[in-house]
C-alpha cells in the first residue's frame, strides 16, 4: 500500500509545495490579447485631464494597456481606441507624443514584420 500524504496532526492532505506567485493579467485595448501586466505599457489619463505613458504602472488615474508591438501602437494612435478606453478625447499633440514614445521603443528592434513574411533584411 502506498504511503499516505495526510499529515499526522490534521488528517488533511499535505501541502504540495508553495503556491505560485500571482501574476496580474491585463488586456491590450487594441488587439484584446491578455498577457502579464509588466509586458504591456500603461497609458493613463490623470485627474487633471492629461494623457501620458505610465512606465511605473502606479500613477493614479484611468489607465489603458497597449502591447509592445508596433502595429498596436500605430492603431492606438491612428484610431479612437484610446479615446474610448480613457473616456476622453486625445488631442493631436497627445497623439504625436504617444507616436514619438512608440518610435523610441522600436528604434533598436529588428523589424518583426520581415520575419513573419519570410523576408530577410
Amino acid at each position: 500500500m502506498p504511503a499516505s500524504t495526510t499529515t499526522a496532526k490534521t488528517g488533511k492532505p499535505g501541502a504540495k509545495g508553495p503556491r505560485p506567485r500571482h501574476v496580474p493579467q491585463r488586456t491590450c485595448v487594441v488587439c484584446r490579447e491578455k498577457t502579464n501586466k509588466r509586458a504591456l505599457f500603461r497609458i493613463v489619463r490623470t485627474s487633471d485631464g492629461r494623457v501620458e505613458v505610465d512606465l511605473t504602472g502606479r500613477k493614479p488615474g484611468r489607465g489603458a494597456y497597449v502591447c509592445d508591438t508596433p502595429a498596436c501602437w500605430e492603431r492606438a494612435t491612428r484610431t479612437s481606441i484610446l479615446d474610448h478606453a480613457l473616456k476622453t478625447e486625445l488631442t493631436p499633440e497627445t497623439k504625436d507624443a504617444l507616436r514619438a514614445f512608440a518610435a523610441s521603443i522600436f528604434v533598436n528592434r529588428p523589424a518583426a514584420n520581415a520575419d513573419e513574411k519570410g523576408e530577410t533584411a
